[in-house]
């Protein structure tokens, strides 16, 4: 156990530093929020980030995200990472806040304006990353104790604070300081914000219908693969997203198919101390195996 979350453990829940927790190689975000098994968790992140009506419209009205998925997220992932794991993290995340400058517009159902950088709008898309991070660990790597979940939500308040957008009033004045009023917050969301936004349904709507044959795929070796493929991808989508996200989104979901996700995710753990012996070059992203090695680790 690290030295933040000792700390955690003796001081009261909302007594942290002003800027929050430390963020480097001791730290849990970095051990995790790199690790490839977070993949294993689906597109959660950025379907309940396009479920709040205000981020919805902006990625569709301001981003490829129809046209070029898979480009706009290889453009996008990567200084979201160096926010985390960069060598000059703030400037990295200054950078991520002003490509939102732009990203503006009114509501189509009662013509309310939004912005990308109203804090509200943007601590939502920070609050999915951390709480995808938190729940594709517990669920593939291991499962976090009370005190190393506050303590992640310690690192969570330095992490935003490196963007430069001021912190919305979500609870007693500002973001949340402790895995319960995280927690809370994002069921708040789920219960009375999010809705079923046309592109948060795109990005779950392969996982009903089947993906396309990829280009670069042989015809004849697609044809052999594509139903496994489609029955990997929907188990690990729909099972990744929160019950209630299920439940706005009119997504397909039952007591089967639960039992299958939790045995894979089963395995999955099992494998951790074989996973976790393996370079980090081969475990994780390249930004923060980069970042390790920098550190020394």
């Amino acid at each position: 156990m690290t030295q933040a979350t000792d700390a955690i453990d003796t001081v009261e829940e909302r007594e942290l530093p002003p800027g929050g927790l430390p963020l480097g190689p001791d730290s849990l975000t970095w051990q995790f929020f790199g690790d490839y098994r977070m993949l294993l968790q689906g597109p959660r992140a950025a379907v309940l980030q396009n479920m709040l009506p205000s981020l919805g419209q902006g990625v569709e009205e301001h981003s490829v995200w129809f046209a070029d998925t898979a480009n706009r997220l290889r453009r996008s992932i990567p200084p979201i990472f160096k926010t985390v794991y960069g060598a000059d993290p703030t400037s990295t995340g200054h950078e991520v806040r002003d490509f939102h400058k732009h990203i503006k517009g009114k509501l189509p159902d009662d013509g309310k304006p939004y912005h990308a950088l109203n804090p509200h709008t943007y601590y939502w898309a920070h609050a999915c990353f951390v709480d995808s991070m938190v729940i594709a660990t517990q669920t593939f790597i291991r499962k976090l104790s009370p005190a190393e979940l506050n303590q992640i939500i310690g690192e969570h308040v330095t992490w935003y604070d490196r963007y430069g957008v001021s912190e919305p009033q979500v609870v007693n004045g500002g973001i949340p300081r402790t895995w319960a009023e995280f927690e809370s917050y994002l069921n708040q969301m789920l219960d009375e914000e999010l809705v079923r936004h046309r592109t948060a349904a795109y990005g779950l709507g392969y996982t009903t219908k089947g993906w396309p044959k990829p280009r670069a795929i042989n015809p004849l070796v697609w044809k052999l693969i594509e139903r496994p493929v489609n029955a990997v991808s929907s188990s690990l989508s729909l099972g990744g997203m929160p019950a209630r996200g299920r439940e706005v989104l009119g997504l397909p979901w039952d007591e089967t198919r639960e039992r299958r996700y939790q045995r894979f995710a089963s395995l999955v753990r099992r494998a951790r101390p074989i996973i976790d012996a393996l370079p980090r070059r081969w475990r994780m992203h390249p930004i923060p195996a980069r970042a390790f090695a920098r550190e020394g680790r």
